[in-house]
């Protein structure tokens, strides 16, 4: 990994045995079927963004059906973004080692198993337990595909060809996950948002084998970091809850501080752990890249911003304002459309400016459509009181998002293309869960006070809206502090059209988890 600055395009070691060669060539020749391969790797990929915003758009009737309290509703996310990021880098790892295209068969396939419980769900528990496993499908699959689309493709004009293909599919995705979300509630049920994966996922697994070559890194020691990645997870998952915790009992309590301080202690093991493991799920080569690192906040901070931003709007705009779930999808689509030419701009913003002036720029914006969009009262026009900010914000973390990718994929080998794909997507995903769990933990704090108070359910869910979206402002904000952290300098163009990834969390497309 280099700067953003870099000019050197991803290319392969100069020396490539035949365990490692790109799978997209025979003999040094591109494969003739790469750009069908690519349309069975988007199919899958949108397969794992529309459930998200489908998801999102389905919790208020999700809540109802399955007597979800206010706090515990949250978990429908986390327990996925959790398993998904958690799980992310050993998924990058097995990809590299037992083949990408095995891992990308087998993350499918648990994904269809998992969407198929979920749909069929009796309680909370075992959905949030479905929603879990849905996690590790995704973990699994989700780098396995974006690294095959990096070693399938040659350096340069083509690949960013095919990149840009892959984040437009995943926008699109996302796009496409709230509008069909809204119309399987109200004609199908909530059921149906999970039911809907299973023919994709098969559809896709029927075509892997045969249009996707295998491939896999060139390594002599075929072994797995499992004991990173069990406290990896373990110490990011206690530390979530022991901040959901801190509501009902308080920070000063027991239960609070053993979970916090003992998720601390199980990151801090799972930091031991790597710099002594055999085959670490961070390569130390990749553990030393300060621009990986930074766009790996600045990505956590973004989706902490977005994912606890579009919870919140789910439900109060179905749940203060009265829309339904259809309508709730078509209001989100203009940020989707705002968030696609925000990463068209910010790209070539980069080139003339750099990085850091553009994240900049993303973090006051995004913080100050926040704070615009934490002014919406239930009785306010949708034009007036929530379109203006979903617009400003969908641009927004474009802006964030581009120029953080750009610097995390400027000098990826092929040898770490499933290791680094993970490490950036395990930042969003992370990220996700623990900005998720304390905006919402503050939110709903904040309700259950003022209906203490004697205020009706309605005022008190749209304070608790204004209050959440407020942290969320300040969440976005805080990426001026990794904008100059960052390198001043500009990218040249060259590298931005041959390296400038899009990865299945960090799209700059936010409909896209």
């Amino acid at each position: 990994m280099s700067s953003p600055t870099s000019p050197t395009p991803t290319a392969a070691p100069p020396h490539v045995p035949s365990a490692a060669r790109p799978a997209g060539s025979t003999d040094g020749l591109p494969d003739p079927r790469r750009w069908r391969a690519l349309a069975v790797l988007a199919l899958a990929q949108f397969m794992v963004v529309l459930d998200v915003t489908i998801a999102n758009v389905a919790l208020p009737a999700i809540q109802t059906d399955l007597g979800f309290s206010a706090l515990d509703l949250q978990w429908v996310v986390g327990a996925y973004t959790l398993a998904f990021g958690g799980l992310l880098l050993l998924g990058g790892r097995t990809a590299d080692l037992l083949g990408r295209r095995r891992m990308l068969s087998v993350g499918l396939g648990v994904f269809a198993l998992a969407s198929l419980g979920a749909g069929l769900a009796p309680s909370s528990g075992a959905l949030i337990a479905f929603r879990a496993l849905q996690g590790v499908g995704a973990a699994l699959l989700s780098p396995a595909a974006l690294s095959i689309v990096t070693v399938t493709f040659a350096p340069g004009r083509e690949r960013g060809i095919a990149l840009g293909v892959w984040g437009a599919l995943a926008g699109l995705g996302g796009t496409a996950g709230v509008v069909a979300g809204g119309l399987l509630i109200d004609s199908l049920g909530w059921e149906w948002v999970f039911f809907v994966n299973v023919p994709i996922a098969l559809a896709a697994l029927v075509a892997i084998p045969v249009f996707i070559r295998e491939s896999r890194a060139d390594a002599s020691a075929r072994s797995f970091d499992v004991t990173g990645a069990v406290l990896a997870t373990a110490g990011v998952s206690a530390v979530v809850l022991g901040v959901i915790r801190s509501d009902v009992m308080g920070w000063g309590s027991a239960e609070v501080l053993a979970l916090v301080g003992g998720g601390a202690l199980l990151l801090i093991a799972f930091a031991v752990v790597e710099t002594r493991a055999a085959a670490p799920l961070v390569p130390p080569r990749l553990a030393r890249s300060r621009p990986l690192a930074l766009s790996g906040v600045a990505l956590a901070l973004n989706g902490s911003a977005f994912i606890g931003m579009f919870y919140l709007s789910a439900i109060f705009m179905q749940g203060v304002r009265g829309a339904s779930a259809i309508e709730t999808g078509l209001q989100f689509v203009p940020m989707g459309v705002t968030a696609v030419a925000g990463a068209m701009v910010a790209q070539s913003l980069v080139g003339r400016l750099g990085a850091r002036p553009v994240i900049a720029l993303g973090a006051l914006l995004g913080g100050g459509s926040l704070l615009l969009l934490s002014t919406a009262t239930a009785g306010g026009s949708y034009a007036g009181d929530l379109l203006p900010g979903f617009l400003l914000f969908g641009a927004s973390i474009s802006l964030i998002g581009v120029p953080a990718q750009i610097g995390a994929v400027t000098e990826v080998t092929d040898q770490d293309a499933g290791a680094a794909s993970g490490l950036l997507s395990a930042g969003y995903q992370v990220g996700s869960a623990l900005g998720l769990a304390v905006i919402t933990t503050i939110a709903t704090g904040h309700v259950d006070d003022l209906l203490g108070g004697g205020a009706t359910q309605a005022v008190a869910q749209a304070a608790g809206f204004e209050r959440g979206l407020q942290v969320a402002a300040g969440l976005a904000v805080a990426n001026l502090v990794i904008a100059f952290a960052l390198s001043g300098r500009r990218v040249p163009a060259h590298a931005l059209a041959a390296d400038a990834a899009i990865v299945d969390g960090p799209v700059p497309v936010p409909l896209a988890h």
